[in-house]
This record gives structure tokens, C-alpha cells and sequence, in this order.
């Protein structure tokens, strides 16, 4: 099943973990057959925030609420169970400084 990890850490720790580290556990995690895909995100300063009301679109600079922790990047993971995709989530370097949200992925209906 697959999970994605969203990788959270406040604004002033985006670049508390090395770039390097996190590709090398990105790297390790696809050699073990569990990396589906993994990316690194700007600063929610980039970032634009998109509503469709009644066929009305709008856009919101910056990101949908004001939290003191952004999204910072996500790895999506094959694994077995929540359980492990809890251990996997621990090793991402990020976990450290910040925190990491597992969510199962839903299959969508057709």
C-alpha cells in the first residue's frame, strides 16, 4: 500500500537537515524497493493557493492556513502496513527538526 509522508519543519529550519542527507535516504529507499517518489518544496512564500466557488476561480498568495510549521517535501513510500510506513517516516532526516505526517493513499472509485 502506498503512504505519503509529508515532511513538515518551520520556515527558519528548511535548511536545518542537509540536501545530500535527504537524497542518500531518498537513495536507500528506492534501493529497498519502498520510494514510489520523493521531492523537496519551495518556501510556502512561492506558493499560490487556488479556490473554484460556484464557477468562480480565486488565488490567494501563499499557503491555505498560517501554521507555524510549512510543508517542506514529501516522500511517497510503498510499504506493508501504517506500522511500517511509521518506521520508514522515522528514518527521513527532516523527522528530527520538524515532523512527518503518514497518510495512507486513497484509491479512487471509477
Amino acid at each position: 500500500m502506498k503512504y505519503l509522508c509529508l515532511v513538515y519543519l518551520e520556515g527558519e529550519k528548511l535548511h536545518a537537515v542537509p540536501d545530500r542527507e535527504c537524497m542518500n535516504c531518498g537513495d536507500g529507499f528506492r534501493e529497498r524497493g519502498l520510494l514510489v517518489a520523493a521531492e523537496a518544496l519551495q518556501p510556502v512564500d512561492t506558493a499560490a493557493t487556488v479556490r473554484v466557488r460556484n464557477g468562480k476561480v480565486t488565488v490567494t498568495d501563499g499557503p491555505f492556513a498560517e501554521t507555524k510549521e510549512q510543508l517542506a517535501g514529501f516522500y511517497l513510500v510503498d510499504a506493508r502496513d501504517l506500522n511500517e510506513a511509521i518506521q520508514i517516516a522515522a528514518k527521513i532526516p527532516p523527522a528530527r527538526e520538524g515532523s512527518i505526517e503518514v497518510r495512507p493513499v486513497r484509491e479512487l472509485a471509477v
